[in-house]
């Protein structure tokens, strides 16, 4: 059985995600004047940091090749305010969950609403820079942003401990794009595009895993599949602890609350799979 920590990623995750895939999204950023999708992504998940330079954004979100994020950033402030961002993408995932959660939205218990606040402010920010940038934000007083807001403060928590263990062991993040694909994490095609790496710079990740021991001709060497396993495993652990406090039982109804408002968003297709998150299909 997966641990809590991993069960709660799915469901919040699948939440945050309608963000850059739902059409809400795209159409309140081409009314900021940003056309495209990456120009999008990049103004709405990065406007919480501020009116940052491409190589912040490129360290916080890891994973990107800076080349790609160097066509967004910086010009998305040029088009639009950090603040105005903001707004925008606040607005356009209302809409969005509204559309797409009906029912499972609005019976959401107001507890687990209370626990997630709870758990948003629980942990330390220290070296997790887009958790504390977005803990910082006012939590909006509407239940559906509000929802949506926690969850994606809590992933940004989550994403931020993992990029940090992978930088403990030394690995880059194209390194760290090829492994995940060779232990079956997604498909190269989902990966590779979406992340922005040349051809050269895969095959350049891949045989630097390979001098690590990491990758052979076949795919992931076990010693690269065991890696893999135990930073996923450490990354549970990091993620758990703003729940520190939460019994085994809540911890199940907090899951079982949530499942629902996912399934509902798996089921009108509005998150494609496979994904370059890893993210699988809510349960139906």
């Amino acid at each position: 059985m997966e641990p809590f920590a991993r069960q709660l990623w799915r469901r919040l995750e699948t939440i945050h995600a309608v963000t850059y895939f739902a059409p809400e999204s795209l159409a309140a950023a081409q009314d900021l004047g940003v056309r495209g999708f990456w120009r999008m992504y990049f103004g709405f998940r990065a406007a919480p940091l501020g009116r940052c330079t491409a190589p912040v954004v490129t360290a916080a979100f890891s994973g990107f090749a800076p080349s790609m994020v160097t066509r967004a950033v910086p010009q998305i402030w040029e088009l639009a305010e950090p603040a105005a961002y903001l707004r925008a993408r606040e607005r356009a995932v209302a809409a969005a969950l509204e559309r797409l959660g009906g029912s499972a939205l609005r019976t959401i218990p107001d507890w687990v609403l209370e626990t997630l606040t709870a758990a948003a402010a629980a942990a330390s920010p220290a070296g997790r820079p887009l958790y504390a940038a977005n803990r910082e934000l006012p939590l909006p007083p509407d239940p559906t942003s509000r929802v949506w807001q926690l969850a994606t403060t809590l992933r940004e928590h989550r994403g931020d401990g993992h990029v940090a263990l992978w930088v403990t062991l030394g690995l880059t993040p194209i390194e760290v794009a090829v492994l995940f694909v060779a232990t079956a994490g997604t498909t190269r095609a989902s990966l590779q595009t979406n992340r922005g790496w040349s051809d050269p710079e895969w095959e350049r990740g891949r045989a630097s895993l390979a001098a690590r021991g990491l990758l052979d001709a076949t795919g992931a060497t076990v010693r690269g599949r065991e890696l893999r396993a135990a930073v996923e495993a450490d990354t549970d652990r990091l993620a758990d602890a703003p729940f520190d406090g939460l019994s085994a039982q809540d911890r199940e109804r907090l899951v079982t609350a949530l499942d629902p408002l996912a399934a509902a968003i798996t089921r009108a297709g509005a998150i494609p799979y496979p994904n370059p998150m890893g993210l699988h299909p809510a349960r139906c």
